[in-house]
């Protein structure tokens, strides 16, 4: 194994408080089995991954049925994209201070307290609907109440995989995080798009606070002793403008957040652009939306079984996949055959997933633990923030110009952007793009020209 030249990174402005981190790892070869599901080693790991399937199930559910629900009692799309913009708005409010009590606080009581929340909130929506006395205003309500839950832990939730895990697995950790969840995906939208149109919306989520309940108690059974330590940040002034400047001043990352910022703004709509699809363009219903949601997962779930054998992580491999995610979001839109729709849902799930564990592992190994809960902060508050601001945006184009130019136009933003970047990055490091049809599994790359120096960033 040797280490790439792309992890290095230049000297933050105080060295001796955020020393460089250490080289990212580049496999020789692909990485065996073992080293891909190294991370089950540890007890803590085992118990918060079945967790993590059991939740994500009952989250996938809830996310259909929330949105079909709001759907059926406003006929508005505007409103479904409202919806899911409460959901992440209150990243974009409370994440910069979620990464400060990140790197200050015990990560898994800050999980283990907003699970809580995230129960408790989920099971008086299930009430309500259960009980024919729900309103969407009341949805609206507790939507942003489990957003505010969620942006508090997402930096704590990130963070704390490398506690339970260590540096060395933490990029098979995180490909095994990003394939369960996008298995539970794969059946969540499935069962619930079958008890939406058999019993309502309501048990899909009454099943979502189940679960919830399930990995509150599995953070609670973890062995406290067997967590790996990491240094807890002293109360200061200026934590925020600290982290800001060190992921500005580190290529690898401010390149990886501006790429971010356009896909989640505009890319990562799916409820909002699959609702439209079943709702307006395809006629297919609930039944339908719930199965695009399983093929988007599905696809997903493929790509966080390549990622777990991939040899390297660069930011060059980040460019291709937003560039890849773009354009097969825009060949959904293309007015053709549905079997042609649905294979490019498939599509959309596989390049967005390939995209956001490139860009996460790239994000949180290049990022020295000491400051690691306030760098994954903005991480998190771009890939939630950008969806908040997007789901109206995307609703509006949806409600007023159709599904199909909704698709063309969250694909369009962030092929641009990565045209952009690549762009940038090969002027400044003489690179150029190769396209080989004699190997697929290569088909475009990046590549610096003979004579160029290699890339350090």
């Amino acid at each position: 194994m040797s280490s790439s030249p792309e992890s290095s990174e230049p000297t933050p402005s105080d060295p001796e408080a955020y020393p460089v981190t250490e080289p990212i790892p580049v496999f020789d070869r692909k990485p065996s089995m073992r080293q891909a599901f190294a991370a089950l080693a540890a007890f803590n790991y085992r118990l918060y991954l079945g967790a993590l399937l059991l939740s994500s199930i009952g989250a996938w559910m809830a996310r259909v049925a929330i949105d079909w629900l709001v759907l059926e009692l406003s006929g508005d799309v505007a409103l479904v994209g409202i919806t899911v913009a409460l959901q992440f708005a209150p990243t974009l409010v409370f994440g910069a201070w979620a990464g400060v009590l990140s790197d200050r606080l015990p990560r898994r009581w800050v999980l283990l307290s907003m699970q809580v929340v995230a129960t408790i909130s989920s099971g008086t929506l299930a009430v309500l609907v259960l009980s024919g006395h729900v309103e969407v205003w009341q949805v609206m309500l507790i939507a942003a109440i489990t957003g505010t839950a969620a942006a508090i832990e997402g930096p704590s939730r990130s963070a704390f995989v490398s506690e339970m895990v260590g540096t060395a697995r933490l990029r098979g950790a995180i490909s095994l995080n990003a394939t369960t969840f996008h298995l539970g995906g794969l059946i969540g939208p499935a069962i619930s798009g079958v008890l939406i149109a058999t019993l309502g919306s309501g048990w899909s989520i009454a099943i979502n606070s189940c679960t919830l309940a399930l990995a509150a108690i599995a953070i609670a059974l973890m062995r406290a002793h067997e967590l790996v330590p990491t240094p807890k940040q002293p109360r200061s002034r200026g934590q925020i403008r600290e982290a800001l400047r060190y992921a500005w001043r580190k290529p690898a990352i401010r390149w990886t957040l501006v790429m971010l910022a356009a896909t989640a703004t505009f890319g990562m709509n799916l409820p909002v652009l699959l609702a439209v699809a079943a709702d307006r363009t395809y006629q297919t219903g609930a039944t339908g939306y719930g199965l695009y949601n399983s093929l988007a997962a599905l696809g997903a779930f493929v790509g966080a079984l390549l990622s777990t054998r991939r040899r390297s992580l660069r930011l060059r491999d980040v460019v291709v996949y937003t560039f890849i995610f773009g354009a097969v979001t825009m060949f959904a839109g293309w007015d053709g055959w549905y079997p042609v729709f649905l294979s490019a849902i498939v599509g959309i799930g596989v390049s967005r997933l390939m995209f956001a564990m490139s860009a996460e592992s790239l994000t949180q190994l290049s990022t020295n633990p000491a400051i690691r809960g306030r760098i994954v902060s903005f991480y998190i508050m771009l890939l939630m923030g950008g969806q908040a601001v997007g789901g109206v945006i995307m609703g509006w184009v949806a409600e007023n110009l159709g599904g199909r130019i909704a698709f063309l136009v969250a694909g369009a933003v962030p092929l641009l952007t990565a045209a952009v970047v690549g762009a940038v990055l090969a002027h400044r490091h003489q690179l150029r793009i190769r396209v080989d049809l004699r190997r697929p599994s290569r088909l475009v790359e990046i590549v610096r020209r003979p004579s160029a120096a290699p890339l350090a960033d």
